[in-house]
């Protein structure tokens, strides 16, 4: 018994302890600008960070490509730079049990100037993401961070897409304003959640026969609370209830693909009743026509994709996603950056 308690005293020791890390991290980030970020990025990650995140960053390597790459330009363009977090939390890695740290809200500013060739408004926006933090020996070795870049295009009057299903908004954290976990959380919580989430991808894994073998709606009613809320990306939208994301997304989705393929998850976490996974990408699918109005292609693409998940009882209530349409697109010979900065030359 003792021996028990006290691992578990250690594996939450080490989750505080990368939660620090990555607070203090976070602090000395946003407070720095120009030359100093570097610095900062320096000081909280390995040498040899691997850096992921959205087209077209891509991987970078070293805390100094993604300073000069990443955060130099973004803060010159949404100035002063403000972090508004939704969701922190940490947790070992279903597959390795590596600790990682996630997070999710908005990076707020007045867009003052030019990024990615989006046209500054003066006003203020609210870039959208999520974070994933590997975190050893006392320092980051890994990240994943995801951002809504056409949700800011939005903002700025430049919408990259047709009429999207569900609603576009400026999305909030948790109903209950609570998905903040800086203090120690029962770690049977933690597993509950992790087990609604695999239970969920498990189901969904097994084929998509939702719609086929039986009702979609009944299929989604395994896994998710009725009054499910799915925040989706820009895009695609937000949509209420298990019926009308069936409606307004789920069903669409599924119509629209042939040769779905899972190809995994890199991280998948949990902590209190909050969790999440990325993946690398995460799926490989076929478009066979009418997804967000594009047509088909017959070229298989890559989908890097986040989830934010919130537990209720032992279903799932809640979910931010993030996927890198900039980058499927992409693949599907639609340059939507590439359109943009030719449009606004």
């Amino acid at each position: 018994m003792a021996d028990g308690a006290g691992a578990e005293g250690t594996a939450m020791s080490d989750l505080q302890g990368a939660k620090a890390l990555v607070r203090a991290f976070y602090a000395a980030l946003d407070a720095a600008e120009g030359p100093d970020v570097a610095g900062v990025m320096a000081r909280f990650c390995a040498p040899d960070l691997l850096w992921r995140g959205f087209h077209p960053f891509d991987e970078q390597s070293g805390p100094e490509a993604v300073a000069q790459t990443f955060w130099v330009p973004l803060k010159s363009a949404l100035r002063p730079l403000r972090r508004r977090l939704d969701l922190f939390f940490a947790g070992r890695n279903h597959g390795d049990g590596a600790v990682w740290v996630a997070s999710m809200g908005h990076l707020m500013g007045l867009f003052d100037a030019p990024w990615l060739g989006i046209r500054p408004t003066r006003r203020i926006a609210m870039l959208r993401y999520a974070a994933f933090h590997r975190v050893e020996n006392g320092a980051i070795t890994e990240t994943a961070m995801f951002f809504d870049i056409p949700h800011l295009m939005m903002q700025a009057g430049q919408n990259p897409f047709p009429p999207q299903t569900g609603a576009h908004l400026v999305q909030p954290g948790p109903v209950d304003h609570d998905g903040l976990l800086f203090q120690p959380q029962d770690p049977e919580e933690g597993e509950r959640t992790l087990a609604a989430i695999e239970f969920m991808v498990k189901d969904i894994g097994g084929g998509w026969r939702g719609g086929a073998d039986h009702s979609l709606v009944d299929e989604l009613r395994r896994s998710w609370n009725e009054d499910m809320i799915w925040w989706g990306p820009a895009g695609i939208g937000a949509t209420y209830t298990i019926e009308r994301y069936a409606e307004q997304h789920s069903g669409a989705f599924r119509a629209a693909f042939a040769g779905r393929v899972f190809n995994g998850h890199v991280c998948r976490i949990a902590e209190g009743k909050f969790g999440g996974f990325f993946g690398w990408p995460n799926l490989t699918l076929q478009p066979t026509g009418g997804f967000m109005g594009m047509p088909a292609t017959g070229q298989a693409g890559d989908m890097r994709v986040i989830d934010m998940y919130r537990r209720e009882g032992d279903k799932l209530s809640e979910n931010w996603v993030f996927i890198d349409l900039l980058h499927f697109w992409k693949q599907q010979g639609l340059d939507v950056l590439g359109r943009m900065q030719g449009l606004t030359a």
